[in-house]
């Protein structure tokens, strides 16, 4: 028994393998569709910054804690130095140190230098 192909069933077959390259294409360069390492990063990315927008209030309160006056001097001094030493000052001041830690986190400090220096304007 010889089994016949219809002459449209090609075509249909073509442009569906060309859609299918076509959609997985975007889909991919757009975000559409991830990789599990790239969902993975994004997610780690998200968590990090979910973090440091947490604990940065704590650095800003670590701050507050000082006496209105040594707050201006701070303020002052914060605001002389040039921004992308700014979170170092924080750092030094020890206000970037997180209750229960021993060392800094040098991106809470730049997104608390951030919000001290909101306070200046």
């Amino acid at each position: 028994m010889d089994m016949k192909i219809p002459e449209w069933v090609k075509p249909g077959i073509v442009g569906g393998i060309i859609g299918a390259i076509a959609i997985s294409i975007v889909g991919f360069s757009a975000n559409w569709v991830v990789s599990n390492s790239t969902a993975a990063e994004m997610a780690t990315d998200q968590g990090d910054t979910a973090v440091i927008a947490a604990l940065t209030p704590i650095c800003v309160a670590q701050f507050k804690a000082q006496t209105p006056t040594n707050q201006t001097a701070q303020l002052a001094a914060l605001e002389k130095e040039s921004s992308y030493k700014r979170d170092d000052f924080v750092v030094d001041q020890g206000w970037a140190t997180m209750p229960g830690s021993d060392t800094p986190t040098k991106e809470i400090a730049d997104s608390c230098a951030d919000e001290l220096m909101k306070m200046v304007e």
